[in-house]
This record gives structure tokens, C-alpha cells and sequence, in this order.
């Protein structure tokens, strides 16, 4: 049994993060702004208050944990700093609390996959990126900030993120482009991180996954 932290526990991947790990008989400490949105009842849940834009409400929440599974995130177009400072707020409570291992969400649409056609390299460019550009530059920074860091981070990539049920089959590639890859399950991004928190091959290390 691992003791592990979920921050955005109510969000879609966080969500399925906090329930497969309690499935396979994990603790899992779910850190929210508001507490009560998580309808979630487990022996092995705690539920608690955080913010990761109020750092001094993290690390007390981040002692004793085997690792960190950062789902952040908003809907928005507007200009944001949620994931560069609320991530960065995160990695130093995680190295007050002397906690070492986490996972962290960005996107695969940073930057044009050179094995994608012309038609979806074109979209990317020219369609996602700009529509995205705040958010994109927002977790360009976060991005650099992790790397940067001391701790054992996993960056995960995932493309175009389906609301369907977990699989556990997927691709990955690790610090390098994956092959077309175009969708990928919330559920299954889940997985992976659940199942590779002990991996050494993905430790400061981006992971692109598709199906």
C-alpha cells in the first residue's frame, strides 16, 4: 500500500486517480479547494483542505506521502499562471514535507508531432495552439519550473482526452514523440500513473501516452 497525495481530485483525470488508486488498495490523501465536491467515500480516503495558489495550506497534507499526483487544471482561454505557480507552490510544500516523487499534467499539443499528417500538424499549429496559447504558454513555464526542480518528477503528455472507461491499453513514449497519437481515456492516463510510481525508466522523464 503506497500513501499517495491527488491535488484537482474532483477534476477528470484527478477524479479516476483517486479511485483506482483506492481500487488497488492504496491511501489516498484528496487535497481540495472545497472539500465537499468530492462525493467519494472510502476507509482509505482523506479528504482535506488545500490550495495549491495558498501554499501554506499544502504541506502539512504532503508529510509522510510516497508520491504526489498533480491533476490542476481550468477551462479557460484567458491568461493564467495556475499550473506555473500553483506547481511550483506544490514542489516546494513537497520539499518541506521531505516528499520526493510526483506526477504532473501538461499536453502533447506544445508542440507539432512531426509523425502526424500535414492536415493535423496544421491544426495543431495554427488552430490549437492559438486557441490554447495561454494555457500553452502557462504550462510552458510549469513545465520548465519541474525540470528545474530537485524532486523525482514524472511530466505526463497526454493528446486529446476521452470521458471513457479505463483500459489499460496504451502506448507510450518516453522523452521523445509517440507515434500518432491522438486520443487517450482520462481513466487511462490514470492508469498509468497509479502503475508507474515506482518505475525508475520514467523519473524525470516526459511521457507522451495514446492509444
Amino acid at each position: 500500500m503506497l500513501n499517495i497525495a491527488v491535488l484537482g481530485a474532483n477534476g477528470g483525470i484527478g477524479k479516476h486517480v483517486v479511485l483506482q488508486a483506492l481500487d488497488a488498495g492504496h491511501h489516498v490523501t484528496a487535497i481540495l479547494r472545497t472539500p465537499a465536491k468530492l462525493s467519494v467515500v472510502h476507509s482509505n480516503l482523506e479528504i482535506v483542505q488545500g490550495d495549491v495558489l495558498k501554499p501554506d495550506t499544502l504541506e502539512a497534507h504532503l508529510k509522510n506521502k510516497d508520491a504526489v499526483i498533480s491533476a490542476i487544471g481550468k477551462n479557460s482561454f484567458k491568461k493564467t499562471t495556475l499550473y506555473s505557480k500553483g506547481n511550483k507552490n506544490l514542489i516546494n510544500a513537497m520539499e518541506k514535507a521531505g516528499t520526493n516523487r510526483a506526477f504532473f499534467i501538461s499536453a502533447s499539443g506544445l508542440e507539432v508531432n512531426p509523425t502526424h499528417n500535414l492536415m493535423v500538424k496544421f491544426a495543431t499549429k495554427f488552430i490549437l495552439q492559438t486557441l490554447l496559447r495561454n494555457m500553452y504558454a502557462d504550462l510552458w513555464r510549469m513545465e520548465r519550473i519541474i525540470k528545474d526542480s530537485h524532486i523525482d518528477w514524472t511530466i505526463m503528455r497526454p493528446p486529446k482526452l476521452l470521458d471513457k472507461a479505463v483500459t489499460g491499453d496504451y502506448r507510450i513514449a518516453v522523452d521523445k514523440y509517440l507515434e500518432k497519437g491522438f486520443s487517450i481515456a482520462r481513466a487511462d492516463v490514470a492508469h498509468f500513473m497509479i502503475h508507474n510510481i515506482g518505475n525508475p525508466s520514467v523519473l524525470k522523464k516526459t511521457v507522451e501516452i495514446a492509444y
